[in-house]
């Protein structure tokens, strides 16, 4: 490692943010990836410059942000998430993809590769950011919490698609077939996931829970490297990997060790809020190129008119689209956290920056107005929702809310 001091000031700032957003929650409620963000440009090569990142730096950074993806599909509720909301979270999504390529289109003079980056960029929700607010506030298993989770899913699965088919680099042909033929090893493996597992699979899993055998963590880690090494094979982007991974692991430990299931969990968030996911934010501010924005006119111009685009494009078709049980409140709130986004921008960008598609001033304001959503949106949707936090309407009935749907 050539600057062991860069992990120490990350791991610093990871023990620093949760104590400044708790000074900060007596007046305003705060996200703790917005301080980690921000402490992350201010140790970065363009302000102190104190960090920097290396080989194992930016690996682990990696894992954080497949770590964020898996436990976003490990939150997925297939018996709540499903039906007339589903459609309707789909439909968003797809009415947002289009608008976004056609605005696109248009903003870039017909560049096509340019216009698939941006446009894919502007139609993500960060569901692995906005669903620990929800359970921090009460309302992750209300009525609300369950439209946003179909929402946010497709939200983050939609761009995962969307990249695999828009810009991977090869013929569209080609990308579908190479998708499908992961989509079909993914559903036998979702199929493999619902049978019934043998008796002694519950008994292991609660024999090991407290013990150094941990039986249960390393299966789930087996299978996120599985799925990993899987989207690798397939030249398909390892977020989609992730993804499958945490669907894979809910259905598993909910059917074969329901009464463990909590506490996997409990411990699999650990490994991930507790150290790999903060090093993903800690880093994405690091890695932020504040000259890039800050040199240029342009640049810090588009990045009020993207953060604007995230709320028009992203927000809006969720408000049309919303089920219409929901509260004027409750639709707003729902604009606010669909228009809310970060972590597959910032893959995203990555990519454009990469293949030489997008500049870095480009970059850096898509990035920077991801950043500004993160911390804006979820303060205003948490106030829209307020009223209505304490009244949660549970959905602890999949049949009964499946039917309302």
């Amino acid at each position: 490692m050539s600057h062991p001091g860069t992990l120490i000031l990350i791991m610093a700032i990871a023990v620093l943010a949760p104590l400044l957003a708790y000074a900060a929650a007596r007046r305003l409620t705060v996200p703790v990836a917005i301080f980690e963000i921000g402490l992350g440009i201010v140790i970065g090569p363009d302000a102190l410059g104190w960090a920097h990142p290396d080989e194992l730096i930016d690996t682990l950074s990696t894992l954080g942000l497949s770590m964020l993806i898996f436990l976003s599909g490990y939150e997925i509720e297939f018996a709540a998430v499903r039906g007339d909301t589903l459609r309707r979270a789909v439909g968003a999504w797809v009415l947002t993809l289009a608008l976004a390529l056609g605005i696109t289109f248009a903003l870039t003079g017909a560049q096509a590769t340019k216009s698939f980056v941006i446009g894919t960029a502007l139609t993500s929700t960060a569901l692995g950011a906005v669903l620990p607010m929800l359970r921090d506030s009460a309302v992750l298993h209300s009525r609300f919490g369950t439209v946003m989770m179909a929402f946010g899913a497709v939200g983050e699965f939609g761009p995962i698609i969307a990249m695999a088919l828009l810009l991977s680099g090869r013929a569209p042909g080609a990308a579908t077939a190479l998708l499908a033929a992961f989509a079909a090893v993914t559903a036998g493996a979702l199929y493999w996931a619902m049978r019934p597992r043998p008796p002694w699979f519950a008994r292991i899993v609660a024999t090991t829970l407290h013990t150094s055998g941990q039986f249960a963590v390393r299966l789930v880690m087996l299978l996120l490297a599985v799925m990993l090494g899987l989207s690798v094979a397939f030249g398909l982007d390892t977020l989609l990997g992730a993804f499958a991974a945490g669907l894979l692991t809910r259905l598993i430990l909910h059917g074969a060790a329901p009464e463990s299931s909590a506490e996997v969990l409990g411990k699999i968030e650990a490994m991930g809020f507790g150290f790999l996911v903060p090093v993903f934010f800690i880093v994405t501010g690091i890695n932020f190129d504040l000259h890039a924005l800050l040199g240029g006119g342009r640049s810090l111009l588009l990045l009020p008119v993207f953060l604007l685009l995230f709320l028009l494009l992203r927000g809006a078709p969720a408000w049309l689209l919303a089920p219409r049980d929901l509260s004027r409140r409750e639709r707003t709130s729902l604009t606010l956290y669909c228009a809310t986004c970060l972590p597959l921008v910032v893959a995203i960008t990555t990519i454009g920056v990469d293949d030489g598609v997008l500049g870095q001033g480009e970059a850096a304001a898509l990035v920077g107005a991801a950043m500004l959503s993160i911390l804006a949106f979820p303060l205003m949707a948490l106030k829209a929702l307020a009223p209505h936090q304490h009244q949660a309407r549970p959905s602890d009935s999949v049949a009964q809310t499946s039917e309302s749907w």
